[in-house]
């Protein structure tokens, strides 16, 4: 699909501008408007400025439409979408295999980022892992990778990689099994607005976190985070948490369970649960100190230090697998005016996120 080209919004017809000033001009002040007169050089300046702005504005315009954003611009636009990072290029790979003299009584190592290259050195290439060449062997196969990434170490026929640039005990010759291939350019801004679009169709199709979190969320605008994971194959937690930091009540959690596991949604293998977060409790205690030239009145101080502390408690439970983290604590504490404080509790203490597919925490 072609991309749009670019929308006008505004005109950026000079003659037509010229002629509307003129005839404001020409009304305003009952002087007929001569085509060398200063009056009409000052006009014309004017429009010129004007259509400036306007080009402006029409290029500022064009550039909040994913389908007419060009650049940083859309890279910037790619937030709206699934896909939200441009591809950039990646390296041609190969199979490679090292050939040592004969067998030996133990492994030999081809280290990482051992580079080999043409006989004419045009492209170098590297291990991407340390390989071992085992007991009793005289090859071992490994992927290499071209150091310089895009379609540039594309097609490389099996048996043109065979120069070792970083020789290593007992070796005796190289060569790529397979023709170099995988190597790609960064996503022009063409493929990008595709991929863009295509990525839609990921919130609908086998079941991937983002549709899921997004039905989700469509339940309530009170739900504030939501974390999924699969503990067992074709298995969906989802777990939820409101926008006051407390975890979901019943009638929130069937919900969440009917919007996700309708059948339009839902993959016919998966089986979706609602499941409540474990709550890591946590005490607060302090002592702060006011200086002797404070202004505010020791009351004042403390409604302020109490304000503090209960935004800590909202900031600590407003997300899934958030750190207890009392830094935060003390430098919302600093902001009411105390001069310092000793902070007893809470000790930092991490919680989990459920990005191992264990059970998120909040605190």
């Amino acid at each position: 699909m072609s991309r749009n080209s670019t929308y006008q919004f505004v005109s950026t017809d000079t003659a037509a501008l010229v002629s509307q000033l003129i005839a404001s001009y020409e009304q305003m002040t009952g002087v007929t408007v001569r085509p060398a007169s200063p009056e009409r050089l000052f006009i014309t300046w004017v429009a010129s400025v004007i259509v400036q702005e306007r080009a402006l504005n029409n290029y500022t315009g064009n550039q909040n439409i994913p389908s007419r954003a060009t650049g940083a611009d859309l890279d910037a636009l790619g937030e709206l979408f699934y896909s939200q990072v441009r591809p950039q290029a990646q390296p041609a790979i190969t199979t490679m295999r090292f050939y040592i003299s004969e067998p030996q009584p133990n492994a030999i190592l081809v280290p990482f980022g051992t580079r080999v290259t043409d006989k004419e050195g045009t492209l170098v290439w590297e291990t991407i892992a340390d390989a071992f060449i085992p007991i009793g062997e005289t090859y071992v196969d490994v992927i290499v990778q071209c150091q310089e990434p895009g379609v540039i170490g594309n097609g490389y026929t099996p048996g043109q990689i065979d120069v070792l640039v970083d020789v290593f005990p007992y070796y005796e010759r190289c060569e790529n099994l397979t023709e170099s291939e995988n190597g790609a350019d960064a996503a022009t801004d063409d493929e990008y607005y595709e991929l863009m679009r295509a990525s839609m169709d990921a919130f609908s199709t086998a079941g991937p976190e983002g549709a899921y979190a997004y039905y989700a969320r469509r339940v309530s605008t009170r739900i504030a985070d939501v974390v999924l994971t699969t503990p067992n194959p074709g298995q969906v937690n989802i777990y939820i948490l409101m926008d006051d930091g407390t975890i979901a009540g019943q009638e929130i959690k069937n919900a969440v369970y009917e919007a996700c596991n309708d059948r339009f949604v839902r993959p016919l293998t998966d089986l979706v649960l609602v499941d409540d977060p474990e709550v890591v409790p946590y005490d607060i205690e302090l002592t702060y100190y006011i200086a002797r030239s404070q202004t505010a009145s020791a009351a004042d101080i403390e409604a302020a230090v109490n304000a503090a502390v209960n935004r800590y408690i909202m900031w600590q439970s407003a997300k899934l697998g958030r750190d207890i983290n009392p830094s935060q604590l003390v430098g919302m504490l600093m902001e009411t005016g105390i001069k310092r404080v000793d902070l007893v509790s809470p000790v930092f203490t991490p919680i989990r996120d459920g990005e191992d597919n264990s059970v998120p925490q909040v605190a």
